[in-house]
């Protein structure tokens, strides 16, 4: 119930309906489990830290100084008809698209869902890092983010 609210955006009335609870359970218990979770925010959420100039481990060795690695992938969503265009990907799928940061410990240190498709991986990648509380690089070190397909300086 609450991984549904959360990415999908729906309101407490059609929750009720789906899960056939009434609103004052759904509204309950969604607060509780938001509430545990922002309890252990800390165990949840990483900082970034930059790889280390002496990394001996080979995975990330020709990494030194970046935050970690950057890529994206296409998860399929169900979404109303008049809005399918805006989702379809070059591939002909409905989906969005999730880009999504991982450090060293191959732990994830941002994830930004909610990009349509089509949208082009600079257009959401210039999201992220436009966002109020958006994608985070460090400018003292002029950090490198780097995909599988691009190497951008920042």
């Amino acid at each position: 119930m609450f991984f549904s609210i959360l990415a999908h955006h729906t309101k407490n009335r059609y929750v009720t309906f789906q899960f056939k609870r009434s609103g004052q359970t759904i509204y309950k218990y969604f607060h509780a489990v938001l509430r545990s979770v922002l309890k252990l925010h800390h165990f949840f959420l990483v900082h970034s830290q930059l790889i280390p100039d002496d990394s001996t481990n080979p995975r990330w060795q020709n990494f030194k100084g970046c935050l970690g690695a950057l890529d994206g992938t296409y998860i399929d969503v169900q979404v109303p008809i008049p809005e399918k265009a805006r989702y379809r990907n070059r591939k002909g799928q409905v989906t969005i698209n999730v880009p999504g940061v991982c450090d060293m410990s191959m732990k994830f240190v941002y994830v930004l869902t909610g990009w349509e498709g089509s949208a082009a991986y600079s257009r959401v990648l210039r999201g992220a890092i436009n966002r109020t509380h958006g994608l985070k690089v460090p400018k003292e070190n002029q950090s490198e983010i780097l995909t599988s397909k691009h190497e951008l300086s920042i």
